[in-house]
């Protein structure tokens, strides 16, 4: 049977990538996309979905944005285009490798690109939060996002993550998930993505 894309707490990892201070004047809806990528880490943390954090070459590109919420994590450098490096391995095989990645941050068409192939080949499920994710030119991130789909990557919302997750109002936690949703995802122009399909 095909997969589905449900998504659970359980065999979940959250990954964030790249969400750096030199991206922030070149990135398209770089505000909106790190609010809805916070919100996201909000999220993982209430459930305990365990987030891993990245930095494209640091030393040249600064640290991770503090509004992303992640100081308290350690985030692994990197100069690939994926987040798929050694260190990242590791924590994912101490976190009896998860079967379902939740990514969101940027580059679409590098490094979410990068990642989503090679969590694919591992056989992982990829949920691509697209108002999560984006690139420099708004062309870049909706071309990437609809090769990404080709490819089997499940492309789906901020608020579509959360509400799946604890899938019942009944939920223990639903109450505080029920918080980070009481404003409405930012509009991160994702229309015109709909209007190519």
């Amino acid at each position: 049977m095909a997969a589905i894309g449900r998504l659970s707490t359980k065999g979940s990892v959250l990954l964030l990538c790249d969400m750096q201070e030199k991206f922030r004047p070149n990135i398209f809806q770089f505000t909106n996309i790190v609010s809805n990528a916070a919100r996201l880490l909000q999220a993982a943390r209430i459930l305990g979905i365990p987030p891993i954090v990245t930095e494209q070459y640091p030393k040249g590109l600064g640290p991770t944005v503090p509004e992303l919420g992640a100081g308290d994590l350690t985030a692994h450098a990197k100069t690939t285009f994926t987040m798929m490096t050694e260190p990242v391995e590791k924590e994912l095989k101490a976190l009896g490798d998860p079967k379902t990645a939740i990514l969101c941050g940027i580059e679409a068409q590098a490094c979410i690109a990068c990642t989503t192939f090679d969590l694919l080949e591992r056989g992982m499920e990829v949920h691509i939060v697209a108002d999560a994710v984006s690139s420099r030119t708004q062309t870049d991130r909706l071309f990437s996002l609809s090769r990404l789909r080709q490819s089997g990557a499940f492309l789906t919302t901020t608020e579509a993550v959360l509400l799946q997750l604890v899938q019942d109002a009944k939920h223990p936690k639903f109450k505080e998930i029920q918080k980070l949703l009481v404003q409405p995802s930012p509009d991160t122009a994702l229309l015109a993505f709909f209007s190519s399909l």
